[in-house]
């Protein structure tokens, strides 16, 4: 497994355990108001400190594990990989956007408009990283 690959697999796990604790927090201050959370800056800067520093901590351990490989650029098999997780990861963010935007114009709902924008966003980045998991996997 190349260092590539290692990284879409702590990356990609990282940002579903984010994920899940980001949506936990707003699933709890939903039920204590009874509806939809508005947005919390507070829990918007818990999920980037969260991810920051999960994915340096993981990154530095997977250097000091994989130090002869981590500072190779990619080959041309990667940048092929990379850019194509890249380029279908961008259709799920834009379903995600255009759901939350005919979201919103439906029920005129702002705060849930920005839950399921802020997820599209959250869903795209893991959509990547298992999308270059998937790649890799099947040697493109």
């Amino acid at each position: 497994m190349s260092f590539k690959e290692k990284t879409a697999w702590v990356m990609g796990a990282i940002m579903i355990v984010a994920a899940g604790y980001y949506f936990n927090m707003v699933a709890k201050a939903s039920a204590a108001l009874g509806d939809i959370s508005p947005p919390v800056i507070g829990f918007v800067i818990a999920y980037v400190v969260l991810v920051v520093i999960a994915s340096v901590a993981a990154m530095i351990i997977l250097s000091i594990m994989n130090y002869r490989e981590a500072d190779e650029p990619a080959d041309e098999r990667e940048k092929q990989i990379i850019d194509k997780a890249g380029h279908w990861s961008n259709y799920v963010l834009a379903i995600g956007v255009i759901a939350g935007l005919f979201h919103y114009g439906v029920n005129q709902n702002g705060n849930m408009m920005f839950h399921i924008v802020f997820g599209s966003l959250m869903a795209a980045q893991i959509a990547e990283y298992g999308l270059q998991i998937w790649l890799y996997r099947r040697g493109v």
